[in-house]
């Protein structure tokens, strides 16, 4: 059960780095004293967590983009919220916000990192998804990174996610031919059926490598990475020259606890990517921000907005029940964009 008062939240906390996948004694429930607010800050109370893979990252010590979360703290992560005290004069009580709240009921923030909710007609929850970070991490990698051109081949890894789906749709809309991977036929069906997908692929399938080779006739011009794994070795025999790669995540890797089995297969990419002209880059969406987030917030609205931009919740109710949700998302159990409704 979640309590919020005036001042106290009831909040998830990392109580233990995970080796490997995280357990039950990976995180702690408690309750605990807000502070007062200083000035610029708003006490808010979080209405939708959103749940995204790279928070496996932030419970490990080891170096990545962002700063661990200390053993002790609240596990971190973005949300949609009622502002219910404000001293930022740009927010107001009542207002609905996306902020980084973090895994817990109410929280005290940065009114600088906060934004206002769009009145677009749009339930709430999308600015947790195809309207915000997801959406915007699709958009803004296909600009800069993918540049998917009428004609060409995309694959994307996990394409029935919130990602995934937007980069597969976005690569339709530009005249590109999709092709989507994801696990299991009820997702594949639904890429192709409901999103439009040229193509969909089975990494479960014992002949997914043949598969993928016969989904994509005339090679792949542009692979979206989010997976790794057996799924990165399929598409790289595929690859056309001047093939675009950009990364996004590596899921497959994210709970390992040592180097992958059998051989190393790094020469290989490397030949690969040398012989094919190859661009690979690794990104996190808030570097392109300041180009492209007023120009996405436009254009992705219009898309969803006219139906060619479609999407998919998999809504989870109770705080309490985040650790489970969170650990389905690592092993591919969620449907759309998971979110925990407070």
């Amino acid at each position: 059960m979640t309590t919020t008062t005036a001042n106290h939240t009831t909040r998830i906390v990392l109580a233990e780095r995970p080796h490997g996948a995280p357990t039950d004694q990976t995180f702690r429930t408690e309750t605990a004293e807000l502070p007062a607010l200083a000035d610029g800050q708003l006490l808010v109370r979080n209405r939708y967590i959103s749940l995204d893979p790279y928070m496996r990252g932030r419970m490990s010590a080891a170096k990545s983009y962002a700063t661990p979360t200390p053993v002790g703290d609240v596990l971190p992560a973005e949300t949609v919220a009622e502002v219910v005290e404000s001293r930022d004069p740009d927010f107001k009580p009542g207002q609905l916000v996306a902020t980084h709240g973090g895994w817990q009921s109410a929280a005290v923030v940065p009114g600088k990192y906060s934004r206002p909710v769009s009145d677009n007609g749009q339930p709430e929850s999308t600015a947790l998804g195809v309207l915000g970070m997801p959406g915007f991490t699709a958009y803004s990698g296909m600009a800069e990174i993918g540049r998917i051109q009428a004609g060409e081949t995309l694959v994307v890894a996990a394409a029935a996610g919130p990602v995934g789906s937007a980069v597969g749709q976005l690569a339709r809309a530009a005249g590109a031919r999709a092709v989507g991977i994801a696990g299991g036929p009820e997702k594949c069906a639904y890429l192709v059926d409901e999103l439009g997908f040229d193509a969909a692929v089975d990494h479960r399938s014992e002949s997914f490598a043949e598969e993928l080779k016969a989904a994509c006739p005339e090679g792949i011009d542009v692979y979206w990475e989010n997976v790794g794994g057996k799924v990165l070795q399929a598409v790289l025999p595929l690859l056309n020259l001047y093939g675009r790669m950009p990364v996004c995540g590596m899921v497959a890797q994210y709970n390992a606890t040592g180097a992958p089995e059998g051989p190393d297969r790094l020469p290989d990419f490397m030949r690969t990517v040398l012989n094919q002209s190859l661009t690979v880059r690794g990104f996190i969406q808030t570097e392109f921000r300041a180009k492209h987030w007023d120009n996405f917030q436009r254009d992705m609205a219009g898309l969803v907005a006219d139906g060619r931009m479609k999407y998919r919740e998999d809504i989870v109710d109770g705080l309490e029940n985040a650790p489970s949700a969170f650990a389905g998302l690592l092993e591919g159990r969620n449907f759309g964009k998971l979110l925990i409704r407070v």
